[in-house]
């Protein structure tokens, strides 16, 4: 078999195999592969089928075709199109996750948030998302899904996709109006509640400090990939952006 190794995974060494993707697995992946299989079993489209694992032990997934954004992001990320279709992708797929029942003894990679609504994606960023034709086709690593609320995967989307920085993080700075008013093109494309708008600015802030202490707490672990991030200043960056976050909370509170 010919490998190819595929741009990204940040922390994982992801690699294509013909028309599927062969990763590395954790306690969490019969967790995500039952995800997984609920999806489809739905008919979502949005993300990747799950085929058990190959002779290394590496889980086994469909290769989804298209383009995965990555830092510094393409021209096609940036449009409203692209926005409002990402928006709507992650509202596809929290509606897919109903009905799904995770075992008692499921293992995630982070714990459930309460209040459970989902099972959330965990990392809906334009790196883990597939476009096509300039708009996102599917999500993709799910590696860090987890039980919780909606607005948690929609709080890190928007940071993401909108974006919610005052640094930039590899892409160009948009004006603070600028944000607010693709935040709000985002929650209306998603359809997040007014009880939801209120409470963004606040879930941005908790899921980006959550993120940093995650990342100090697998570098202490000695998990080389989070001690680069560290090294590198990720964890001041997104402090920074969650201090820009609540110094504009009105103004990016959608209503």
């Amino acid at each position: 078999m010919i490998e190819e190794r595929l741009a990204g995974g940040g922390v994982n060494e992801v690699v294509r195999v013909g028309g599927t993707v062969r990763r590395p697995v954790g306690d969490w992946t019969p967790a995500v592969h039952r995800l997984l299989g609920h999806l489809a079993d739905r008919g979502f489209a949005g993300a990747p089928r799950v085929h058990g694992f190959d002779e290394r032990g590496r889980e086994v997934l469909d290769f989804v075709p298209g383009e995965v954004a990555h830092y510094p992001l393409p021209a096609y990320a940036w449009s409203d199109a692209s926005l409002a279709a990402v928006a709507a992708l992650l509202r596809g797929y929290h509606d897919a996750c109903a009905g799904f029942v995770s075992p008692q003894d499921a293992v995630w990679y982070f714990p459930a948030r309460e209040p459970v609504e989902v099972v959330c994606h965990g990392d809906a960023a334009p790196y883990n998302c597939v476009f096509r034709d300039g708009l996102p086709v599917a999500f993709i690593d799910f590696d860090t899904a987890h039980p919780g609320p909606r607005l948690w995967d929609v709080a890190y989307a928007a940071y993401r996709f909108v974006p919610l920085t005052a640094v930039g993080n590899g892409e160009a700075m948009l004006p603070v109006d600028e944000q607010a008013r693709r935040l709000r093109l985002l929650c209306d494309a998603y359809g997040v509640d007014q009880a939801g708008r209120a409470a963004l600015p606040e879930m941005v802030g908790e899921r980006l400090r959550a993120m940093v202490d995650h990342m100090y707490e697998r570098a202490e672990a000695g998990v080389e990939a989070f001690a680069r991030h560290v090294a590198d200043g990720h964890a001041e960056l997104y402090l920074t952006d969650r201090d820009h976050v609540a110094h504009h909370a009105d103004l990016f509170r959608p209503m």
